[in-house]
């Protein structure tokens, strides 16, 4: 398979891997996230070959492989079907909302440099065209707990943030406190889940090497991101 030139300014790739699984926005929606996603599969080839499969009924709009080429398979104004059922600040329909970007790893390794590089150029393109913050870079996992895991623990949160490409915490610590630490994942946009789950998805993205029950830290750096990155207004915490 072909790949193309990852986007730096404000024209989008042409599709190199045009997928027919996808339809207009809904509502008049633009995109206001990112969603990246692993593939949870072998190859670039058998993940892109699935996403372009009518009976599939699933796409993205891009697939970055193991190599660093980025894939293009809808375009970013249409709605391609990445991300299913789940909420990010209240609000459903993440398709609707979201550009997707699928990145060839079966979860079970880290991802190498290579993809890494093309990971953040890619994104960046994205949220220059569409003004997307920081914040509005988000995993599978973050609006469907339980559910998904992707881009999983080895994604490298803390260097897309470093760039302005993601948010991270290093905020101080605060004693744990459920309530609190419920209260504070819900005005970051987290949607409502069981505690375990929710603790799990959490580190998961800002601390995938902790263990144990809810900590100060965890506590800290759930507080820290909803004061300086609320997706809901109003939540007292």
């Amino acid at each position: 398979m072909g790949s193309a030139p990852v986007p730096f300014g404000s024209k989008q790739l042409t599709l190199s891997h045009p997928s027919q699984n996808f339809g207009p926005r809904r509502n008049g929606l633009r995109p206001s996230l990112i969603v990246l996603h692993y593939t949870a599969m072998n190859d670039a080839d058998g993940a892109c070959r699935w996403l372009c499969n009518p009976e599939s009924q699933v796409s993205s709009h891009y697939v970055v492989t193991e190599v660093g080429a980025v894939w293009s398979l809808v375009e970013e104004a249409d709605r391609a079907w990445h991300a299913g059922a789940g909420t990010w600040g209240g609000l459903d329909d993440i398709n609707s909302r979201s550009i997707g970007i699928e990145i060839s790893n079966a979860g079970t390794h880290g991802f190498a440099a290579a993809q890494m590089d093309a990971v953040e150029a890619l994104v960046a393109g994205i949220m220059d065209r569409w003004d997307i913050p920081a914040e509005g870079v988000i995993g599978h996992s973050d609006f469907a707990p339980g559910r998904k895991i992707d881009p999983g623990g080895r994604f490298d949160w803390r260097r897309l943030a470093l760039g302005g490409l993601a948010v991270w915490s290093e905020g101080q610590q605060v004693d744990p406190d459920w309530d609190g630490f419920r209260a504070a994942a819900v005005r970051f946009g987290y949607p409502v889940a069981q505690d375990d789950v929710l603790l799990a998805t959490m580190r998961m993205r800002f601390r995938p090497w902790a263990r144990g029950p809810l900590d100060a830290v965890d506590m800290g750096r759930m507080c820290d991101l909803a004061a300086r990155y609320p997706a809901v207004r109003g939540v007292m915490v």
